[in-house]
C-alpha cells in the first residue's frame, strides 16, 4: 500500500508540475504573441487563439498519459454506467465533435463577421466547448455590445453564413415607400446623380474590392454604381428601392442622405402639383 501511495503521490506532483508550465507557457506566450502583434500593428487574435488551443489540448493528453492505468480501471469500474454517462454527456460530446468540425473546415476565423441562425455577430475567440460573437446588427452594422456565447454543437446542425465582406464594403438595399399623389420619374434621376455623387470619393476603392468578391465568390454582385427601382406596394403605394455599395460604416450616413434628397424633391413636386391645381 505503501507503494502505491508513492506512486499517487509523484503523479499528483507531475499532473501539478505540466499544469504549472502548460499556464505559465500559455500566459508568457499570449502575453509576446500580442505585444508582438501590437507594436506590428497587426491582428494576431486568430493566432492567439490557436496556440490556447493547442496548449490546452497538449495538457490533455499528457494528463491522460499520467493517469491512463487509473483512468482504465475506473472505466472498468462504471462499465455497467457508460451508456447513462454517455447519454449524460452528449451536449458536452457533441460540443467537442463541433470544436473538431470547425477545425477541420475552418468555416471562420477569429475576426471574421458570421451569422448562425437569427444571430450575427464577429468571431471572438473559439474553444472545445463554445465560440464567442461580439454581436453586431446587421441593420446599421453596429457592435450591440452585447457578447454571444454559441455552442459548438450548434454549428453543425445550423447554416453559418460568412459575412467578413462586410465588414469593409456592404451591399446596402432601403425602401422608400410614400403614396401615388407624385410622380417618381420626374425627379428620379437627380436622386441618382445625388447618390452617385455621394459614392464618388470611394469609387474606385469600391470597383477593385467588388472585383476582388467577385472574383473570390465566382458570382456577380450588385454594384458598385447605385441602383434605384421604382414598384407598388399591394396597397398601391410608390415604392423605391435603393441598392448602394458603399464602405460599411458609411452605409447609413449616405442613406439618411438619399433619404433626404428624395423627400426634399417629393414634397416640392407635391407643392408644385398644388399650385398648378389652385391655378386651374
Amino acid at each position: 500500500m505503501e507503494h502505491v501511495y508513492l506512486i499517487l503521490q509523484n503523479q499528483f506532483i507531475l499532473t501539478f508540475s505540466l499544469v504549472f508550465i502548460a499556464l505559465s507557457t500559455k500566459y508568457l506566450s499570449v502575453k509576446w504573441l500580442r505585444s508582438h502583434a501590437k507594436s506590428k500593428g497587426a491582428d494576431k487574435r486568430d493566432l492567439v487563439n490557436n496556440v490556447k488551443n493547442f496548449l490546452n489540448f497538449v495538457l490533455i493528453v499528457l494528463i491522460l498519459g499520467i493517469w491512463s492505468d487509473e483512468i482504465q480501471k475506473f472505466a472498468f469500474s462504471i462499465a455497467a454506467f457508460s451508456v447513462a454517462i454517455v447519454l449524460a454527456t452528449r451536449e458536452f460530446i457533441q460540443c467537442v465533435i463541433g470544436f473538431f468540425y470547425l477545425v477541420s473546415t475552418r468555416p471562420f476565423r477569429i475576426g471574421d463577421w458570421i451569422e448562425v441562425g437569427e444571430f450575427v455577430g464577429e468571431v471572438s475567440a473559439t474553444d472545445w466547448i463554445k465560440s464567442t460573437l461580439l454581436e453586431v446588427n446587421i441593420e446599421n452594422y453596429e457592435y450591440t455590445g452585447k457578447t454571444l456565447f454559441i455552442p459548438n454543437n450548434k454549428l453543425i446542425t445550423s447554416p453559418i453564413k460568412n459575412l467578413n465582406f462586410l465588414k469593409r464594403y456592404a451591399t446596402h438595399h432601403f425602401i422608400i415607400t410614400r403614396d401615388q399623389s407624385v410622380n417618381p420619374f420626374v425627379f428620379i434621376e437627380k436622386i441618382v446623380e445625388n447618390a452617385k455623387a455621394y459614392c464618388e470619393d470611394f469609387y474606385d476603392v469600391a470597383v477593385r474590392y467588388n472585383q476582388m468578391i467577385e472574383r473570390r465568390l465566382d458570382v456577380p454582385i450588385t454594384g458598385p454604381d447605385p441602383k434605384i427601382k421604382v414598384s407598388t406596394t399591394e396597397l398601391g403605394d410608390t415604392e423605391i428601392e435603393i441598392t448602394i455599395f458603399c464602405p460599411t460604416e458609411r452605409a447609413i450616413e449616405i442613406e439618411q442622405a438619399i433619404y433626404a434628397d428624395f423627400m426634399r424633391h417629393w414634397y416640392a413636386q407635391k407643392d408644385k402639383l398644388k399650385e398648378l391645381a389652385i391655378e386651374s
